[in-house]
């Protein structure tokens, strides 16, 4: 469905060139539900962007079946993202104006492919994620979690095949991360293509199916079973993460 070849990211800035992303190559199956971590800086949410066409790629190619998504022009760009793409993207900021039915509906704005009435569609996605209730409040209303269901309501409305997601647990409590996750998985069973950035290792093994380790270039990627390995945690984090250890420990009693 997805295939990455020698994608490279880099920025210019004042005379000084910072890389991102470096000869990275992946292939991504429909259906699969994908965590991509790593440390802080590593280039996550460029890949994401990159992925997800909001940001291009500095060289390589971009493959989407059949289409080269890093050779179109930004007009057949932004066609392809609001018909294919779903997003839940901390930077996709609700506007404070609009009610929170009006948020998600906006995601709609666009889809010039969307079936049936778009008022039932805003309002299952409300149902699901369980915020139907504060259809008709305001952002600035809402906690953050309420917020980050928000999010995922407008990306549900969307009904799209594949979706990217920028830390959708981030900010949440425990009850709306179990929430969130049983929605993800119930996408995930309907055949939906799910690429998530995930900072928490502990949970990493336990949510997703498979794990793309990255630091600029693509450590590991795979069965989340096969990359959930100590040498490839520390290939990937070295000493940069504090409960790298205790995840290492983790691994290590498993393994016995």
């Amino acid at each position: 469905m997805i295939k990455l070849e020698n994608i490279e990211r880099r920025y210019a800035s004042d005379e000084v060139e910072t890389t991102a992303l470096v000869d990275v190559n992946l292939e991504v199956a429909e259906g699969e539900f994908l965590a991509i971590m790593g440390p802080s800086g590593c280039g996550k949410s460029t890949l994401l962007n990159t992925l997800g066409t909001i940001d291009r790629p500095t060289s390589g190619h971009y493959w989407f079946g059949e289409e080269d998504l890093a050779a179109m022009d930004e007009k057949a760009l932004a066609k392809f993202r609001a018909a294919q793409l779903g997003f839940v993207f901390q930077s996709f900021n609700l506007i404070d104006e609009l009610t929170i039915e009006e948020n998600i509906a906006l995601g709609l704005a666009y889809r010039k492919d969307v079936s049936g009435n778009k008022a039932e569609r805003v309002a299952s996605a409300m149902d699901t994620v369980s915020i139907a209730h504060r259809a008709r409040h305001f952002p600035h209303q809402l906690s953050g979690g309420q917020q980050q269901r928000v999010f995922l309501a407008r990306a549900l409305a969307q009904e799209s095949d594949i979706y990217f997601m920028d830390e959708p647990f981030a900010g949440v409590d425990a009850a709306t991360e179990t929430a969130i996750v049983a929605i993800l998985q119930e996408l995930r069973e309907k055949g939906k293509t799910l690429l998530i950035v995930h900072h928490d290792l502990p949970t990493a093994k336990q949510y997703f199916d498979s794990l793309l380790l990255l630091n600029m270039r693509v450590v590991a990627y795979g069965p989340t079973e096969s990359v959930f390995k100590y040498d490839l945690l520390q290939s990937t984090y070295g000493g940069r993460l504090t409960i790298l250890s205790e995840v290492a420990d983790a691994v290590a009693k498993k393994a016995n």
